[in-house]
């Protein structure tokens, strides 16, 4: 059984979140606290595995919280918040301070069944995270002139009919940020779905695109898929990439949800193989389940060369494991070797 502290001064999303929560076998909830100094008290005497945190509470905000938990009793949390624009921003801050995972509040977005398979899915998924190993990052690819790929990689910057596609889950937030802040601009186009609310995407790309050399937008319908530039796809939105030309633009589209998910991996990884096939490489990282798995290999069987994170470096080995299952990956790398085997894959497709 995964034993779960629920953590909220509201005492409807308590009721909630407990009542969803202890419906399914393997989850029991074990105990609810209205703020953390009540929660403090209940981990230390529960021992629960993972602690679902509201992150605006009395007496002390859930950043704070978190922040002392992670440094004197590390365990799996998942952030549960409300969508508005500040508490995105603060989701971000808590997975960047150690949380697994950031669902929506009840009341916040979708179905009420909707957000219990998030939350249900997100439990799961902490209860499994790494929580001993942090990945070794590698520096980034530099020459003595300050180039950031071989010469080759110059014919990149005009390249119209090349583009990457990433996919990621469960402590997928951090591993793109690690592969992105490691990648030139001179690439070609990429596109991105992490599993996240809407609202969240809006922040999550902005951040990056602060910090990265990559332009990282969140995409629109329509978008054209331009080199040196990501984008992601947007929370509650499938995103398919089609061809016009020698180019690609994205889709956004309000399918039915896959592997519970919307946007999907599988949606994006499927469209790439048909519109790109040859002329696309894919990348699938940590993350619950098996989205993108499938997809993957589709892309394989046309011609793309595929990369999945490795087990080591996976803060959940789902996604990955079930693509190397299928045999949709043709490489398997660590978090911190990534970027170096995105850039050199790009740079063979440019002289392919």
């Amino acid at each position: 059984m995964i034993r779960v502290l629920v953590v909220d001064d509201s005492a409807l999303v308590r009721k909630i979140l407990t009542e969803e929560l202890n419906k399914q076998p393997d989850i029991e909830v074990v105990g609810t606290a209205v703020d953390p100094f009540v929660a403090r008290d209940k981990i230390v005497r529960l021992k629960p595995d993972v602690l679902t945190l509201d992150l605006e509470m009395p007496r002390m905000d859930g950043l704070s919280f978190l922040s002392k938990l992670m440094k004197h009793y590390p365990m799996p949390v998942v952030v549960v918040s409300s969508l508005t624009p500040k508490n995105s921003e603060n989701a971000l801050m808590a997975l960047s301070l150690g949380a697994v995972e950031v669902v929506c509040k009840p009341g916040s977005a979708y179905s009420t069944q909707n957000i219990s398979m998030q939350i249900v899915k997100a439990v799961r998924a902490a209860s499994v995270a790494r929580f001993d190993k942090k990945p070794v990052m590698a520096a980034p690819v530099a020459s003595s002139n300050g180039a950031s790929l071989p010469n080759t990689a110059a014919r990149l910057r005009h390249t119209t009919n090349k583009l990457i596609a990433i996919g990621a889950s469960t402590g997928g937030t951090r591993a793109i940020e690690t592969v992105l802040t490691q990648l030139p601009p001179n690439l070609p186009g990429i596109v991105m779905v992490q599993h996240m609310p809407p609202v969240f995407t809006t922040s999550f790309a902005n951040r990056l695109n602060q910090i990265c050399r990559l332009e990282v937008r969140e995409a629109k319908d329509r978008e054209l898929v331009e080199p040196g530039v990501a984008l992601l796809a947007p929370g509650n939105y499938h995103m398919v990439v089609e061809k016009s030309g020698a180019s690609y633009y994205v889709r956004l589209k309000q399918g039915p949800p896959v592997h519970y998910q919307r946007p999907s991996v599988d949606v994006l990884f499927d469209s790439v193989a048909e519109a790109a096939g040859i002329n696309a490489l894919g990348v699938i990282m940590t993350g619950m389940g098996a989205d993108g798995a499938r997809g993957m290999l589709a892309m394989r069987d046309k011609g793309s060369h595929t990369i999945a994170q490795d087990e080591a470096t996976s803060v959940v080995f789902g996604m990955p494991k079930e693509a190397i299952n299928l045999g949709a990956a043709v490489e398997i790398a660590p978090l911190g070797g990534i970027a170096q085997s995105i850039i050199k894959a790009a740079s063979q497709m440019a002289t392919a």
